[in-house]
């Protein structure tokens, strides 16, 4: 039977751990769970949130609608002569998943270890870490159709997966619910050790435990633990530009941090706003992290307009410090649907805000 908590206040359940309500919170443990609510009489025409572990989102007001808490657990090892096929339910938490396959001898997920959040949300960002993407595992993800209230289910290929990006937040988004992922990991390993930082770290034979474990310790010294101060990861994605732009950049910043991506470059954000000396810039209870200026964090009781107005001070420093627009990875979610920082800040000033 599902747990069903009318006006429920959601700091608990996002890591950010900002306080905020929704109408609804609905914990889903089965197939039928999920159905049920899309069908329930009273919430037919309420917006409705999947929520996971809450790792990448900000609630920006009250959600006037029913978030879900996909609970739906399980894993299941096939295998044939070339790979181990794992299905995993959408409501395993990723990190712990990551270990386990590791664990078992079935290697590559490694690289993307201590990755917040559920395998469910996974393919949505297509989350990426360390020379790995979910594409580059993603044997299929399995959803429920929310129109139809089918099971339906795509191939890698079909999820249209791109930088941070899936047809799950383009054509399927609002449209399809995550219920399992099927990943694909080859028996023959290759380790992957380009990064620097893992280079470092590893001492001698590079094996799958040895690059979880230099990953978890990149992880943990770069990243604050949402648990003792709030946050959610990286709040800006990496911008890719023109490489005649980046090698302008170059001739005034020698030391800018980029990577070649198809025929243009992919900039480190960053180091973006390291280098523009944001990191401990403040706005009430919000700030750019001493240690990481990638991540913005919650450290004295914040509000959702404190991060809105961090992150904007950020965005705007950037575009008119290197003329690179920012684009954030934290999904903002208003009192119905998703938005973004631009639309928020459209017509208002940061003062107001």
């Amino acid at each position: 039977m599902m747990h069903v908590t009318p006006q429920a206040e959601l700091s608990s359940y996002h890591t950010f751990s900002i306080k905020a309500h929704c109408d609804f919170l609905v914990e889903a443990t089965s197939l039928d769970d999920l159905i049920q609510i899309y069908t329930h009489s009273e919430w037919k025409n309420l917006p409705k949130l999947p929520l996971g572990t809450g790792s990448n989102m900000l609630f920006t007001e009250h959600f006037a609608g029913v978030a879900i808490l996909n609970r739906l657990k399980g894993r299941e090892i096939k295998e044939d002569e070339q790979h181990f096929l794992l299905e995993v339910a959408a409501g395993e938490d990723w990190p712990s998943l990551v270990e386990w396959a590791v664990d078992k001898g079935m290697f590559g997920l490694e690289n993307l270890a201590l990755i917040p959040g559920c395998a469910g949300t996974a393919p949505i960002q297509n989350i990426g870490a360390y020379g790995i993407e979910f594409k580059d595992v993603c044997d299929f993800v399995e959803y429920l159709d929310l129109e139809s209230l089918t099971l339906k289910r795509l191939s890698c290929n079909e999820c249209y997966f791109a930088y941070r990006d899936s047809i799950f937040k383009q054509q399927l988004s609002g449209k399809a619910l995550i219920t399992k992922v099927g990943l694909k990991l080859s028996k023959v390993w290759t380790p992957k050790t380009a990064y620097g930082a893992l280079q470092q770290l590893i001492e001698g034979e590079p094996s799958a435990r040895k690059i979880f474990d230099a990953v978890c310790q990149v992880r943990r010294s770069k990243l604050p633990d949402p648990k003792v101060m709030g946050n959610a990861g990286s709040f800006f994605k990496n911008p890719v530009i023109p490489t005649a732009q980046f090698t302008e950049l170059q001739k005034r910043y020698p030391n800018i941090v980029g990577y070649p991506a198809g025929e243009q470059m992919k900039v480190a954000a960053g180091w973006l706003i390291d280098n523009a000396g944001l990191k401990g810039y403040t706005h009430g209870g919000a700030r750019v992290h001493a240690q990481q200026a990638l991540v913005i964090v919650n450290f004295n009781q914040a509000v959702a307009t404190d991060v809105l107005a961090v992150a904007w001070h950020v965005r705007e420093t950037i575009l008119q410090k290197y003329q690179i627009e920012l684009e954030h990875e934290v999904r903002f979610m208003g009192s119905k649907q998703e938005t973004n920082l631009v639309s928020l800040f459209q017509g208002a000033s940061n003062e107001r805000l």
